[in-house]
């Protein structure tokens, strides 16, 4: 039997935090590629430290997204996010590009030939999750943890916060009664900020956006609301930290309270299932949400390289569901073809859609008009109602 009562914490982190300025340059890369050509191969990774950028992987596309169209294209991201710090600067850092000619071994598994379908860019495990506890059908935790940096942000951009810096985390601890989270125990916050200002300038400045965002009457007591715990963060970014592309895999999907397949998802094109299919199961996993057939889903797809049709579709609905799970796979089936082709087909994912998911998780974001968060849409609801 699961626990009816209980605490959960999830973090995040700012678009600054050393690891999303990484995925952010290699998103930003996959939207070249894709832009200049849709059916373009794409696996960037990126390096950052105290002013130097490394970008390395393989690609197979347009001759036009070069080596100097890369390096402009990471300084403009590193821009954006705002650094402009003596120890990591969008115009001063060293930008080193080492991305060369996809594998001809890979790409044979996993181009269409003949009566042979598009295969899998590689073997895996992905998952999909939701459930009610909020409006986007995401887990509280990470939600609103989200939600904290987000506002953040957006105060530092538009100039109403201008002593923070672009580097950020958060953690938010909820209480959870009789399976539903009620009130928050704790909450974390370490910002970056100008040396001008004390921890308790920071506190006073971060405090509002907290109370915004939690629901009325969630606030934590004021003895476990942590603002810069150890004191100072003047120093922050890829000039504090070493940051990787695909190092915050639990952030950009669901702050551990579902399982995850390991992959990581940013500088992939959408032939990668590690991408493609983990927005799928969140698909499909929400839409069963939304219509109303389960209070939480877990969705597993697998695959192997090369092989184009998922080798299993597994359906977990913690007990809170309202039809048959066997059937319910079946069901999801038929409504999408899951292989790597009829996912991006059904979601339109071969667009340049991805630098703005690099930061603030993959899930529980509105759809764009563009085909951004496709894979957010609750189009499926009345089908999977006439279904049952």
């Amino acid at each position: 039997m699961s626990k009816k009562n209980f605490l959960f914490t999830s973090e995040s982190v700012s678009e600054g935090h050393p690891d999303k300025v990484s995925d952010r340059i290699s998103d930003a890369v996959v939207d070249a590629f894709l832009a200049a050509d849709p059916f373009s191969r794409v696996a960037v990774e990126t390096l950052t430290t105290t002013n130097l950028i490394v970008l390395a992987g393989e690609v197979r596309g347009p001759a036009s997204v070069n080596a100097a169209l890369m390096e402009d294209i990471a300084r403009h991201a590193v821009k954006d996010i705002g650094y402009e710090q003596d120890g990591f600067h969008w115009k001063n850092a060293q930008v080193q590009v080492h991305v060369h000619q996809q594998s001809a071994d890979i790409a044979v598994g996993v181009d269409s030939a003949g009566d042979k379908d598009e295969g899998a860019g590689d073997q895996g495990i992905m998952f999909g999750y939701a459930c009610n506890e909020t409006p986007v059908l995401m887990p509280a935790p990470i939600y609103y943890a989200h939600e904290i940096l987000k506002s953040l942000a957006e105060a530092r951009h538009s100039g109403a916060q201008p002593l923070l810096g672009p580097d950020s985390k958060s953690q938010v601890t909820l209480e959870y009664r009789d399976g539903k989270p009620v009130r928050a125990t704790s909450v974390v916050v370490s910002t970056q900020h100008d040396a001008s200002l004390s921890q308790a300038d920071v506190r006073e400045i971060v405090r509002p956006h907290v109370l915004d965002v939690l629901p009325e009457g969630w606030m934590c007591p004021e003895e476990t609301f942590y603002v810069n715990p150890t004191g100072r963060f003047v120093i922050g970014g890829p000039d504090g930290d070493c940051g990787l592309t695909g190092r915050k895999i639990i952030v950009d999907t669901y702050g551990g309270a579902a399982p995850h397949g390991g992959g990581a998802f940013s500088g992939k094109d959408p032939t990668k299932v590690d991408r493609s299919a983990a927005y799928a199961s969140r698909y499909l996993a929400k839409n069963v949400v939304g219509a109303g057939l389960a209070d939480k889903c877990v969705i597993q797809l697998s695959y192997a390289i090369g092989v184009s049709k998922p080798l299993s579709v597994y359906v977990d609905t913690y007990g809170t569901g309202r039809v048959d799970e066997d059937k319910l796979s079946k069901v999801l089936q038929e409504l999408m073809d899951l292989s790597p082709r009829g996912i991006r087909t059904h979601l339109a994912l071969n667009k340049p859609i991805y630098a703005r998911t690099s930061a603030y998780g993959h899930f529980g974001r509105n759809p764009d008009a563009d085909g951004g968060f496709s894979w957010e849409k609750l189009d499926l609801v009345d089908q999977l109602k006439r279904a049952f």
